[in-house]
C-alpha cells in the first residue's frame, strides 16, 4: 500500500513558483526549492521530477489562471470595446500591484527560458496565441456591431494589442507609473473608436 504524501502539492508548487518568479529559472536550484518548501531534494525529485519539470508545473498553473481571466473578460456580456478596455485596465492594475516588480511569469519565461527550450517556447506561443485570438474575436464583434472602426483587419489589431500588452508588462518592471502605462495604451484605442465615441474619457 502506497504511503500518503506528507505535503500539500499546491503549497509546494506555489512556493516554487514564487522562487522562480523572484529569482528566475537559471538562478534557482533544486536545493533552493528544497530549502524553500521544507522538503528534501530527493523528495522533490520523487514527487515532481527535476527542476525543468517543476518549472513546467508552476508555469502551467500560472497559464491556467491567466487564461481564465482572459476568458472571463472576453466571454462576458459587455460590449466589445468595453471588454477590451477592461482587459487593458486589468493588465495595468496587475502590473502596478506588483510591488516586487516580478513581471508576468509567462513573459519572463519568454525572455529567459523559451529561446533555449522548444517545449517552453511552445507553451509561451500558445498563451500568446490564445490572448491574440480572444482580442481578434472581440474586435471582429465590435466591427460587426459598428462600435469599432473597420479600417484595420481584426487580425492586425489583435497583433498590435498583443504587442502592446507585452510591452506594458516589460515596461512596468522598470517604471511602474500609471500615467506612463496608460499613455502606451491610449493610442491603441484611438485606432478603434469611431468619431462619435471620442476619447472615451
Amino acid at each position: 500500500m502506497a504511503r500518503p504524501r506528507e505535503f500539500d502539492e499546491d503549497t509546494v508548487l506555489e512556493a516554487a513558483m514564487q522562487r522562480f518568479w523572484n529569482n528566475g529559472y537559471e538562478a534557482t536550484s533544486m536545493r533552493d526549492l528544497a530549502d524553500l518548501t521544507g522538503m528534501t531534494t530527493p523528495s522533490l525529485y520523487n514527487a515532481f521530477g527535476d527542476k525543468r519539470a517543476i518549472y513546467r508545473l508552476v508555469l502551467d498553473r500560472y497559464v491556467r489562471l491567466a487564461l481564465e481571466t482572459c476568458s472571463v473578460i472576453f466571454g462576458g456580456d459587455e460590449p466589445p470595446l468595453r471588454a477590451l478596455e477592461r482587459y487593458f485596465d486589468a493588465t495595468i492594475d496587475e502590473a502596478l500591484a506588483d510591488t516586487l516588480h516580478k513581471g508576468c511569469f509567462v513573459v519572463n519565461t519568454a525572455l529567459e527560458v523559451a529561446p533555449h527550450d522548444q517545449g517552453f517556447r511552445d507553451v509561451v506561443t500558445g498563451v500568446f496565441g490564445e490572448i491574440e485570438k480572444c482580442v481578434r474575436e472581440c474586435v471582429a464583434a465590435g466591427q460587426h456591431d459598428g462600435s469599432i472602426l473597420t479600417s484595420q483587419p481584426p487580425a492586425d489589431i489583435a497583433r498590435l494589442a498583443l504587442s502592446t500588452i507585452l510591452g506594458l508588462r516589460v515596461l512596468a518592471r522598470a517604471n511602474p507609473d500609471h500615467n506612463l502605462l496608460s499613455g502606451v495604451v491610449r493610442p491603441f484605442f484611438v485606432l478603434l473608436r469611431t468619431p462619435t465615441q471620442g476619447s472615451g474619457e
